[in-house]
């Protein structure tokens, strides 16, 4: 184990606790980043509401878009906790590249992974890797966002496939994405949370429209409005078994979560790091502002929450290596790193005051991106229907 520590903009990455490999893979993700991505031009990608593509490439040249798929399928057969590695340092950087590849490689491409058939699999996983398809997970609607089990998209047998119709809502991504991971009624009759499909349908389709919407964050990996229209799906690409997909949607749940978190954990760090810079080089009443107090005990605050939040998400993969499903305590890790996330964000703000309620700076930029976190991969009050039920509430 290694207690070293990456020094990036004059601030601290911790990684205690972390193998050489691990290491490594923060290093290079880095280097990548900075390198690809620099941190003066993603402001303008905001603006411009424009995708991260030539960081996108590299990592997935490099092979970090392989880390959490099977070797068989040219990926890295990585552990949770390389996983967590990844997408915390992701986060770090920039949040919209870690929403980015958590998108195709997490949220839409685990499903792929999880109970695809072998022909799929083999068809689908090696050109994410690749960074040749980007996919989009199509499963909100808009009467049915926290209530996945209502959704009223249908697909109907015909022929050697199916055809489905509906419309979805808040796809992140979809504006990006060659394919589409869509949850649909396979059987009208059956009782909820029972007669749900998945598919995986070709963006490009006929009857597929696809409607960017303009989002307050996350401008560069903004949800869309997903019409399907009549569209045909082969029966091989239908993902698991028919009518099955209630039990699957819930075993994905928890690295979907684990990703969320980690981008989360990373991002407080990088808002931390940000107000502190800028509160050493503020000078009122004669002296920097990180001479107050008042200022020292918020920013210790942030890093308590930041803190907190790293602690949380590695714990939950540790848990998951192990092998335990670590229901409750994956809800409880993507409520405390989204909500120190925005808190850390607010925060920072208000120790950059005016400077920090302007354009001109980063930080409106976190607070805007962070507030996603609470609302997003099933909102905080589910994840505390979760953790009510666990305890027999």
């Amino acid at each position: 184990m290694t207690t070293a520590v990456i020094r990036q903009n004059g601030g601290l990455v911790n990684t205690a606790g972390l193998s050489e490999e691990q290491v490594m893979i923060r290093d290079s993700v880095l280097d990548i980043l900075h390198r690809t991505l620099p941190l003066h031009s993603i402001r303008e990608l905001d603006e411009n509401r424009q995708f991260p593509e030539e960081a996108y490439q590299a990592l997935a040249a490099s092979g970090f878009l392989g880390i959490a798929f099977e070797e068989k399928y040219g990926g890295a057969d990585g552990s949770f906790k390389d996983l967590t590695v990844l997408m915390e340092t992701l986060g770090y950087h920039y949040t919209g590249i870690g929403q980015g590849v958590m998108t195709t490689s997490i949220y839409a491409g685990g499903h792929v992974a999880k109970f695809g058939s072998d022909e799929l699999k083999s068809r689908i996983i090696p050109q994410i890797i690749e960074g040749k398809v980007k996919l989009a997970l199509a499963m909100s609607e808009p009467g049915t966002g926290s209530d996945v089990a209502g959704l009223k998209t249908k697909a109907v047998r015909r022929d050697d496939g199916y055809v489905l119709s509906g419309t979805k809502v808040w796809i992140t991504c979809g504006h990006l994405a060659d394919y589409l991971v869509v949850i649909a009624k396979t059987d009208p009759s059956a009782p909820r949370h029972q007669g749900l499909s998945t598919f995986l349908v070709d963006a490009r389709a006929a009857g597929v429209r696809i409607n960017p919407l303009a989002m307050l964050g996350r401008r560069t990996t903004h949800a869309n409005e997903v019409i399907l229209d009549e569209v045909f799906v082969p029966a091989a690409n239908l993902i698991g078994e028919e009518n099955k997909t209630w039990k699957n949607l819930m075993k994905c749940l928890a690295v979907e979560r684990l990703a969320l978190a980690s981008i989360s954990a990373g991002h407080c760090f990088r808002i931390t790091e940000y107000a502190q810079e800028y509160a050493k080089n503020r000078i009122q009443f004669d002296r920097p502002i990180s001479n107050f107090q008042v200022t020292q005990h918020k920013l210790v605050d942030m890093r308590i929450m930041a803190e907190t939040a790293r602690q949380s998400v590695y714990r939950v993969a540790e848990l998951l290596d192990a092998g335990h499903d670590a229901i409750e305590e994956t809800s409880i890790a993507k409520i405390v790193c989204t909500e120190n996330n925005f808190k850390c964000a607010d925060m920072g703000l208000q120790i950059l005051g005016g400077a920090g309620y302007s354009m001109e700076y980063d930080m409106q930029m976190f607070f805007r991106d962070s507030r996603v976190g609470p609302i997003g991969g099933g909102t905080n009050e589910i994840q505390r229907n979760v953790i009510a039920k666990r305890m027999g509430l």
